[in-house]
């Protein structure tokens, strides 16, 4: 089963996106991405262009890659292009490999992040409103990297993600001031708890600014802990804002899980808007944090698995991942394909064909097929 899913994936996001005449589907991307020839061959790569918002510090470096450092700054705001070449693997973020003795960025090769372009806070969101005014369904999603990952890594997996799940709408991402290192967890966890103001701005912002009205917040480990709570604080302050705010995804949550149950759980379900949590217990990445904080997480899976309805709880324990088994949700197939049908269909996990229901006395979760 899972081998048949993962080829028929990518099939299924043309699929989708193909009118009942029977017209070609339209672009991956809204606007379609920029294709760059060389001489009378097929197009190398394509470019997906995405949005930022950033309270990271900004410097004077000529280089895109380099364009936000690691402390704290002012809000700032923007767009970036990024390269997905043309035989690009589903959930790869493809880089250059000492393996493949690849020294440099090729965008031919690589995702590559392009360009960096710095814009004004009134011309970024009247930018924005119109990408989101031009799509069918007026969509947005807001994705929140975690810890470890740097301006530049950020603005690569937006569009990834954006360009794997064919989505309708405005790729936006919000990127805090981590550390992009693996020593820099401690000083992570402070950032993530300052940026928690300038989050909620920023979403309140999109909501009151762009005309949104199906808006998809998507988080992975760290990134969690500002998008919960700023999500929480939202709709205590904007009414509407459940209605408006379709899905939020929580992948990989590095919070503490009893924090997560007894306080963050019952602020963040609504009925309005459709949570789903994915958690793995092959995710090496959370077992380290478990064992640094000295308790579980709330992207842990197994025994403590966390199961808070009306929020649904995915346990991706089984699907294929990396080394750490923690970017899953952007890189595995199943998922990717599981997220596409809750973002595009905004099906419950009941309804997703993926999924095998689990009953237990706590309540059900899901898994994915085999």
């Amino acid at each position: 089963m899972r081998s048949w899913y993962r080829f028929l994936f990518p099939v299924l996001v043309l699929v989708e996106g193909c009118s009942q005449e029977g017209a070609p589907p339209p672009s991956i991307t809204s606007p379609p991405p920029r294709e760059f020839r060389v001489g009378s061959s097929a197009p190398t790569y394509a470019v997906v262009r995405v949005f930022y918002a950033t309270d990271r510090n900004l410097t004077l470096s000529a280089n895109a890659s380099e364009r936000y450092g690691s402390e704290r700054g002012g809000m700032d705001y923007g767009t970036c292009d990024v390269s997905i070449p043309r035989d690009h693997r589903l959930g790869e973020l493809e880089a250059p490999s000492i393996w493949k003795l690849e020294f440099r960025k090729n965008p031919e090769k690589h995702v590559v992040l392009l360009e960096v372009a710095r814009q004004e806070k009134a011309a970024y969101f009247s930018q924005l409103a119109a990408r989101i005014g031009a799509t069918r369904r007026r969509n947005a999603f807001i994705f929140v990297h975690g810890y470890n990952v740097t301006f530049e890594d950020a603005a690569r997996r937006t569009a990834q993600m954006s360009y794997d799940l064919g989505f309708d709408g405005a790729p936006v991402f919000y990127s805090w001031p981590s550390q992009g290192t693996l020593a820099g967890y401690p000083v992570d966890e402070s950032n993530i708890e300052w940026t928690q103001t300038h989050l909620q701005g920023f979403l309140n912002d999109v909501l009151s600014q762009t005309g949104a009205t199906n808006l998809y917040l998507i988080a992975h480990s760290m990134g969690n802990r500002a998008l919960t709570r700023a999500f929480a604080s939202l709709l205590a302050e904007v009414p509407d804002g459940g209605r408006r705010i379709r899905e939020v995804i929580l992948a990989a949550p590095d919070i503490d899980a009893d924090v997560f149950k007894r306080d963050i759980a019952p602020q963040i379900a609504t009925a309005d808007t459709l949570v789903t949590l994915y958690a793995s217990a092959a995710d090496k990445a959370l077992l380290a944090s478990k064992e640094f904080h000295g308790y579980p997480r709330a992207g842990d899976a197994g025994a403590g698995l966390i199961l808070a309805p009306p929020i649904q709880t995915i346990d991706a324990t089984a699907v294929d991942t990396s080394l750490l088994g923690h970017s899953y949700f952007a890189e595995d197939p199943s998922v990717l394909g599981d997220l596409f049908y809750l973002i595009r269909e905004g099906k419950s996990a009941d309804e997703r064909f993926s999924l095998d229901p689990v009953d237990t006395a706590s309540g059900r979760y899901w898994i994915f097929k085999k």
